[in-house]
């Protein structure tokens, strides 16, 4: 499937709140989690199916649906309507507004559907995601609402990472589909949401706005390609992976321990030794940290795990790396469980720096999506089909991100490898056990 498909942009307008944003709150204040993420756009592609009728007419409905919504959302979520204030520490919530795009696409859904390809996913997404964000002076929310010729959709939301994490997007994308969905006030539909609060508690460090500190991920000649674990699969996956010392593996622990795995196998095989390597897992730290509004805190709150090998160890049973990656998560939650400071949390940002920047190591870095209910979006013409991220690291070397699949129990992964390492994983024979490559979304 090539990724040649016309996406005509029909109409572009300014989505601001529905309310103006009190004087009071025209301000919000960025975390230290926030001052450290690189100003980039984080993507979700939503996949709708047709349900039958014109579907010229079925586009002005939904599209008019969905402005409307967004701008009532945005009064709850405001700072996605402002712009970043110099320096990288606050918001200003000036009601700027968000960018929302109708575009028609010159094929039916099905053709996406069949063995996507990250290419023709990314002509989907406004062009304007290749500027904005990026200088921080552009609009901090694009969506781009695809209109397909068989009455599909698929709604792909952008967002500045230097205001959201997978659970603040998560948050934000059901409360606006339940504003859509709903017709009567929308104050019982948004769960409450408070801006700045994670900012009282992990405030901006004063050198870091001048200093302008990220983490610097090597960029190589590489390839990504789509794997899929369904939910059998994965048991089968889990009851080989078990161990005396960690018996119920999760699933996420399995597919990341067999990834791992045959990643240092491919690497191995084309360097013609065995390196030391790493494997640095993104964890949602409301699960981590002791403070009583952690799991509703807004915004960035992201810390990592990591797990290592060593070059002595020649073979890697399925058991044994799984049983490292949940060390490291064990050993997050115990250096971190009492509490994390702001010089903790630039401190941990600055290891991963040095961890990735290592030339003789091999380094692999996980994002997971998983159990982040984004199938729930449902802004009234039922749930999606099919979900896709199209991560901001997605052309880094070593990224693995993974997502749920729509029963909830499979996952999806992304894998952005050197070329010449795909070319070895791809073919190899214990991970196609497991795992489809880029089959058809069904």
């Amino acid at each position: 499937m090539t990724s040649e498909i016309k996406v005509e942009v029909t109409q572009e307008e300014i989505i601001r709140p529905s309310s103006p944003t009190p004087h009071h709150l025209r301000s919000s204040n960025l975390s230290v989690f926030d001052q450290l993420t690189p100003q980039v756009y984080v993507s979700v592609l939503l996949f709708y199916p047709s349900n039958n009728g014109d579907s010229h007419s079925l586009a002005a409905e939904r599209s008019k649906i969905l402005k409307r919504s967004l701008s009532e959302v945005l009064t709850h979520f405001y700072p996605f309507a402002g712009t970043i204030q110099s320096k990288d520490v606050s918001i200003c919530c000036n009601d700027h507004g968000a960018k929302f795009f109708e575009a028609r696409v010159n094929c039916p859904l099905s053709q996406v559907f069949d063995k996507p390809d990250l290419g023709m996913l990314k002509q989907l997404h406004p062009n304007a995601i290749e500027s904005g964000a990026q200088s921080g002076t552009g609009h901090l929310l694009l969506v781009q609402a695809n209109f397909f010729e068989c009455g599909g959709m698929a709604i792909v939301v952008n967002i500045s990472h230097k205001l959201i994490d997978a659970y603040t997007l998560c948050k934000f994308i059901n409360s606006w589909s339940a504003i859509s969905l709903s017709s009567v006030s929308t104050d019982h539909v948004v769960p409450p949401v408070e801006f700045g609060a994670a900012a009282s508690l992990f405030p901006p460090l004063d050198f870091l706005s001048s200093t302008r500190a990220s983490v610097g991920f090597v960029k190589y000649n590489c390839i990504t390609k789509r794997f899929v674990f369904d939910a059998s699969k994965i048991a089968t996956l889990k009851l080989k992976a078990a161990s005396a010392t960690v018996p119920n593996p999760t699933r996420v622990e399995v597919v990341s321990a067999l990834i791992w795995k045959c990643a240092m196998e491919a690497s191995s095989s084309n360097s013609g030794v065995i390196r030391p390597s790493i494997w640095c897992q993104f964890v949602n730290m409301r699960k981590i940290l002791p403070q009583s509004p952690a799991e509703n805190l807004l915004g960035n709150l992201v810390g990592y795990s990591v797990a290592k090998t060593q070059e002595s160890e020649v073979e890697h049973d399925l058991g044994s790396l799984v049983f490292k990656l949940r060390r490291g998560f064990e050993e997050l939650k115990e250096k971190y469980g009492n509490g994390i400071s702001s010089e903790d949390v630039f401190q941990q940002f600055n290891e991963l720096g040095k961890l990735i920047g290592k030339v003789d190591i091999d380094n692999y870095c996980l994002t997971s999506w998983c159990r982040f209910p984004f199938y729930e979006a449902d802004f009234g013409w039922g749930k999606p089909s099919w979900l896709s991220n199209i991560p901001s690291t997605a052309e880094l070397k070593n990224m693995i991100s993974l997502v749920d699949v729509s029963d909830g129990i499979g996952i999806e992964a992304r894998l952005t490898l050197k070329e010449e390492d795909m070319a070895v994983i791809e073919s190899n024979e214990e991970l196609l056990a497991y795992a489809s490559l880029n089959p058809c979304v069904v």
